[in-house]
């Protein structure tokens, strides 16, 4: 299986917003944090806003943060948000592709039955399992 980086860019995100999920965060600093493109994460931001993921504030003090809690959001929940349009092979497109074995492939049935134990693992794990923490504030050394 492999996610597009709009997705992975989205699950990274979601995962620092659970680990503070109290705390606004600005999307430059995320952006900045990760190294992802502050424009490519802003479209990321949109989309996870729009499916409810998120909530976001414009203005001065603005920003975005968990819309629920983070042990009520799966991971496939999201995956499925944004990656719910995109076909695993060409056969599984709405229209079947181009695939010439189809209909006798012998293939198909076990990339679907990988992939719903994929989504499956998913499902079962949420948001706050995958966390990820602020790192802790350093300290000076202290001298005596």
């Amino acid at each position: 299986m492999r996610l597009t980086s709009f997705t992975d860019f989205a699950l990274r995100a979601l995962m620092r917003l659970a680990g503070e999920p109290d705390r606004s965060f600005a999307t430059s600093e995320i952006a900045a944090e990760f190294g992802i493109s502050r424009n490519h994460l802003a479209k990321v931001v949109r989309d996870l806003a729009e499916a409810g993921f998120i909530a976001t504030q414009r203005g001065a003090g603005g920003g975005f943060s968990l819309a629920r809690t983070p042990q009520a959001i799966t991971l496939g929940e999201v995956v499925r948000a944004l990656e719910g349009g995109s076909a695993l092979v060409e056969c599984f497109r709405d229209d079947g592709g181009d695939c010439v074995l189809l209909p006798r492939c012998r293939l198909k049935a076990r990339l679907a039955a990988a992939r719903e134990a994929f989504m499956r693992e998913l499902d079962g794990t949420t948001l706050a399992e995958c966390a990820y923490l602020p790192r802790p504030a350093r300290h000076p050394a202290r001298t005596s």
